[in-house]
């Protein structure tokens, strides 16, 4: 896991539509960097639903909303166009992001331990630092306790 207060490591995926894009497109605006295991499963549904119905909330704490899975591109945008997600999901098959930012854990799966995503969201100040970290997420709570963090950046 990437400690706070140290630089965001650099990332290179590509999104929805299979454009690259980059962290560093961002610069100027904090950045909401949420990892979750996979597209169209009932708690990241639920996560990406979430981040949705407050997009406008972020949007006014000068935050964009990006979410990394190991789903390929045609799966990111069923995800999308299933649920109107008004933000950017970056494929990442090849685990490079998920490794990076510490994600890719072994998890216990009823009684049988395999690698997989820890859910887990990032806030990326307008700097390029790491300003928070929520580990193990609880997709019931997390929003408000994310746009809560982001205000703090701001005051």
């Amino acid at each position: 896991m990437i400690e706070i207060g140290a630089k965001a490591p650099a990332i290179a995926l590509k999104d929805q539509n299979g454009k690259l894009r980059r962290l560093s497109e961002f610069k100027g605006q904090n950045i909401v960097l949420y990892f979750y295991p996979r597209d169209n499963t009932s708690g990241c549904t639920k996560q990406a639903c979430a981040f949705r119905d407050e997009i406008e909330s972020f949007g006014e704490l000068n935050a964009v909303v990006i979410g990394v899975s190991p789903d390929d591109e045609t799966s990111h945008t069923k995800f999308i166009t299933k649920y109107e997600l008004p933000f950017i999901l970056l494929a990442d098959p090849e685990r490079k992001a998920l490794e990076k930012y510490g994600v890719w854990q072994e998890k216990n799966m009823y009684g049988r331990k395999v690698m997989g995503v820890v859910r887990t969201t990032y806030i990326i100040d307008s700097s390029g630092k790491i300003a928070a970290r929520f580990d193990k997420v609880r997709v019931a709570d997390h929003i408000p306790k994310v746009i809560e963090t982001l205000q703090s950046l701001t005051d």
